[in-house]
């Protein structure tokens, strides 16, 4: 390995440690009280290597949100080679339940978590939800790829996409949360939270179904 590549597999090594401890300090301290100082003190490097990298802690939690949606994206990729858009849009709701589940914690950065959107609305950054917006993007191009074959009839795609993602971004959000074992503790007994989650979304896939 040359001079020139360690270097590069420093930086990007010592990136990705910012943005671990960051993340680990937003989810745990709140956004407000996590200083670029903190997140510093988490890694053992001085604040001034930090903003070598990053400008200041909205930067980075831009950073984190973005490297969720990437994430998120590569899960769905897959799912483009489904051609009937009924078995996509299932594919789709179950992917991103398994999405919350395995990754709690982008999912709060991503869906849950003000400040990102914040930094966008400050920055005023012409196409800087890129990722996020063509997450929808494939959801809504699913629902109108359905309404070619008969689907939702009589209604319009972008809102059939925003319902299909509320409702099962609002179960998902229950369960980041932690109000769903609450709830489930006193209504549902034992039931496996995941397997209620997607219980639910069968109940909503049952409801599109009959559109057609």
């Amino acid at each position: 390995m040359g001079i020139q590549e360690r270097k590069t597999r420093h930086k990007e090594d010592l990136r990705k440690r910012i943005l671990e401890a960051a993340k680990k300090l937003f989810l745990t301290a709140g956004y407000e009280a996590t200083s670029i100082r903190k997140i510093a003190k988490e890694i053992e490097f001085s604040p001034t290597t930090i903003y070598l990298y990053y400008k200041d802690k909205s930067d980075i939690i831009y950073a984190l949100h973005q490297e969720g949606f990437q994430l998120l994206r590569q899960n769905f990729q897959p799912l483009m080679q489904v051609e009937s858009p009924f078995e996509r849009l299932k594919a789709l709701g179950r992917c991103y339940i398994k999405f919350a589940f395995e990754h709690p914690d982008f999912y709060e950065l991503m869906f849950v978590m003000k400040d990102p959107m914040e930094h966008l609305e400050i920055n005023c950054v012409e196409a800087s939800w890129e990722d996020g917006e063509r997450v929808f993007d494939f959801l809504l191009k699913t629902v109108r790829d359905g309404q070619d074959q008969g689907y939702f009839k009589g209604l319009d795609a972008t809102h059939v996409a925003m319902e299909a993602w509320a409702s099962v971004h609002g179960m998902c959000a229950l369960y980041v949360s932690g109000h769903l074992r609450s709830m489930m503790h006193v209504v549902f007994g034992d039931e496996d939270q995941e397997r209620m989650i997607e219980n639910a979304f069968r109940v909503l896939v049952h409801y599109l179904e009959s559109t057609k």
